[in-house]
């Protein structure tokens, strides 16, 4: 829940136990949110036979630890480490084990419904998490237009919050979020005139 990058109760966003914390050399400064990757167990005995292989979003940050020893602390750079839910590990390997090495790779998400925009801020300060995104999944790029404004290119807060100090309050409210495969889509009247903030909108479509 919460983390570093943005997100609120994963049940509700609908990621689920489906996640991951990952290390710094993965996370790219929040940059790799959203991210979607197949892990497999690979060479070591507490790999659960035929367990095939479990998808997960990036929806965290496994900070690294610099006390002695540092070499048991496996979100340390350079490491490329993924922190899972209980039920992800134990789906692949046993418990015990506590840690397993792992063959992995992106794949593409894919989510259920269109892309989720939750608006918080103030008048002055519009911030933006775009959320339950498919395709790559992690989106490094986002703009926001009221019906009377033109395009307004938002900056990266943190994780996958974005922001704006341009007022938009009483208009309608379209977006273009670019992932980082290069694609975008363009999502015109998400909200009405009438949106306030702490509101979360859906979008009619989603990247595949």
């Amino acid at each position: 829940m919460q983390g570093a990058c943005g997100y609120g109760d994963l049940f509700q966003e609908g990621y689920g136990l489906e996640t991951a914390a990952l290390s710094t050399a993965l996370f790219n400064n929040g940059q790799t949110c959203g991210a979607c990757f197949e892990l497999t167990c690979v060479n070591s005995q507490w790999c659960k036979q035929n367990a095939g292989a479990i998808r997960i979003t990036a929806t965290n940050f496994c900070p690294p630890n610099y006390t002695p020893p540092v070499d048991i602390h496996w979100c340390n750079p350079p490491n490329k480490h993924f922190d899972l839910s209980m039920k992800m590990f134990t789906s692949i390997a046993e418990y015990k084990s506590g840690i397993v090495p792992v063959k992995f790779r992106r794949v593409k998400c894919q989510k259920r419904g269109g892309v989720r925009f939750e608006i918080k801020g103030n008048p002055n300060f519009i911030m933006v998490l775009v959320y339950n995104v498919g395709g790559a999944g992690d989106v490094n790029y986002l703009a926001i237009k009221g019906h009377k404004s033109n395009w307004i290119s938002m900056q990266r807060n943190w994780g996958q919050n974005w922001n704006t100090g341009v007022g938009l309050v009483g208009q309608r409210l379209s977006f273009t979020v670019k992932t980082s495969d290069g694609r975008s889509l363009t999502f015109y009247d998400v909200a009405s005139e009438s949106w306030g903030f702490g509101q979360t909108f859906e979008a009619k479509s989603n990247f595949y």
